[in-house]
C-alpha cells in the first residue's frame, strides 16, 4: 500500500515537473517575443561584427600583424573609404536621386496618359468613338483634384504631424544604428571571448560541438557577404553600362540603386526597375520597355551565371528557404527583418544542417537501423 502511495506521489511529482517545464517554456517564448526588436538589432550587430572580422582577418593575413593592429588598420581603411564615398559618390547620387524622385509624379502622369489613350483607341476600335461602357473608366483616370495626381490642396496640420513622426523615426533609427555599430566594434575587438559566452549558454556535453557550429555559422556568413558584394557590384556595373547605351538619364543613381537593392532578392530587383523605367518613360515609351528588358536580362545573368560562379565555393541558399525567410522575418521583425532575412536564413540553414540533421536525426537513424527487428 505504501509502495503504491509512493509511486503515485512520484508520478504526481513528475507530472508537476512537466507542467512546470511547459510553463517555463511558455514564459521564455513570451519574453523572446517581447524582446524581438532588441534581438534583431543584436543579430544585426553580429552580422556587422562578422563582416568586420572578415576584413580584419584579411588585413591580418596580408600584413602578418597582431589582431589589435589589424583591427586599427581595418577601421582606418573603412573610415578613409567612408570619407571618399561621402565626398565623391554621395553628393552626385543625392542630387540625381532627388531629381529622380521629382520626376516620378510626371512619369506616373505620363503612364496614365498612355493608358487613357490606349483605352480610347481600344474603345474606338471595338465599340466606336462614343461608347458609354468604357468612357467612365477612361475619363475617370485623370480627374482634376485626384489624390494620386499633383495639385491637391496641402494639409498643413497633417504634414506637420507626418514631419514630427519622421523626425522621431530618424532619431530612433540613429540610436539603433549607434547601438549596432558599438556592439559590432566590441565583438570585433574580442570575438573569441564573446563566442565563449554564447557557448556557456548550452549544456556542458554539447559545448565543444556548439563551438564548431558557431564557427561554421561565421564562415557561412562571411562567404555569403563576399559573394553578395561581388554580385551587387556586377549588377550595378551592368545596369550602368546598359542605361548609358540606351541614353537614359540619371545613370549613376539608378546603377547604385540596382547594386544596393540586389542584396534583397526577389523584392529588391523589382523595386530597382521602377526608377529607371520612370525616367525612361519621360523620354519615350520604347525606352521604358527597353529598360525593362535590360533589367530582366541583367537579373537572369546574375541568377544563372554570376551568382553560381561567385558562390561556387560558398554557401548556396535554397530558393524556397530564401523566400520563406523573407516572408516570415518581415512579418515578425518588420523592414529590418526583410534586410536581415538572408543572413538569418544562412545561419538557419547551417543550424538545421549541423544540429538537427547531423547531431539529432542521423544518430537516431543509425540507432534505429542497429535495433533488432
Amino acid at each position: 500500500m505504501d509502495g503504491r502511495s509512493e509511486a503515485g506521489r512520484g508520478g504526481s511529482a513528475m507530472t508537476f515537473g512537466q507542467w512546470l517545464g511547459i510553463l517555463a517554456l511558455g514564459a521564455a517564448l513570451v519574453l523572446l517575443w517581447n524582446l524581438r526588436g532588441s534581438l534583431v538589432l543584436l543579430f544585426a550587430a553580429l552580422v556587422t561584427a562578422q563582416a568586420l572580422c572578415t576584413l580584419v582577418g584579411l588585413v591580418k593575413q596580408r600584413l602578418g600583424a597582431p589582431r589589435g593592429l589589424a583591427v586599427l588598420v581595418t577601421l582606418a581603411l573603412l573610415l578613409l573609404l567612408l570619407v571618399v564615398i561621402s565626398t565623391v559618390i554621395v553628393p552626385p547620387f543625392v542630387e540625381e536621386f532627388g531629381e529622380l524622385l521629382v520626376k516620378l509624379p510626371a512619369a506616373a502622369l505620363s503612364l496614365l496618359n498612355l493608358v487613357r489613350q490606349g483605352l480610347a483607341a481600344g474603345s474606338q476600335m471595338l465599340y466606336g468613338s462614343h461608347d458609354p461602357n468604357i468612357a467612365w473608366l477612361r475619363d475617370g483616370l485623370l480627374q482634376p483634384g485626384s489624390a494620386a495626381l499633383p495639385g491637391a490642396a496641402p494639409d498643413l496640420a497633417g504634414g506637420l504631424v507626418r514631419l514630427l513622426g519622421l523626425a522621431g523615426n530618424l532619431g530612433t533609427g540613429l540610436l539603433q544604428l549607434v547601438f549596432v555599430l558599438a556592439v559590432a566594434l566590441m565583438i570585433t575587438a574580442q570575438p573569441t571571448a564573446y563566442r565563449e559566452v554564447a557557448v556557456l549558454l548550452v549544456p556542458s556535453f554539447y559545448r565543444r560541438r556548439f563551438r564548431q557550429v558557431l564557427v561554421h555559422c561565421g564562415e557561412a556568413l562571411s562567404a555569403w557577404m563576399v559573394g553578395v558584394a561581388i554580385s551587387s557590384v556586377c549588377v550595378g556595373s551592368l545596369a550602368a553600362l546598359g542605361l548609358w547605351l540606351l541614353g537614359v538619364n540619371l545613370v549613376a543613381a539608378n546603377a547604385v540603386l540596382a547594386g544596393l537593392l540586389n542584396v534583397i532578392p526577389n523584392i529588391g530587383p523589382t523595386l530597382s526597375t521602377v526608377f529607371p523605367m520612370a525616367v525612361a518613360l519621360l523620354d519615350a515609351p520604347w525606352k521604358a520597355v527597353a529598360v525593362l528588358a535590360l533589367y530582366v536580362a541583367v537579373q537572369n545573368l546574375e541568377s544563372y551565371l554570376i551568382t553560381p560562379s561567385v558562390m561556387h565555393h560558398q554557401l548556396r541558399l535554397l530558393p524556397g528557404l530564401t523566400l520563406a525567410a523573407q516572408l516570415v522575418f518581415t512579418v515578425l521583425f518588420g523592414p529590418l527583418g526583410l534586410l536581415l532575412a538572408l543572413p538569418l536564413a544562412v545561419c538557419l540553414q547551417v543550424l538545421l544542417r549541423d544540429v538537427l540533421i547531423h547531431d539529432v536525426l542521423d544518430p537516431w537513424k543509425r540507432q534505429r537501423l542497429k535495433e533488432p527487428s
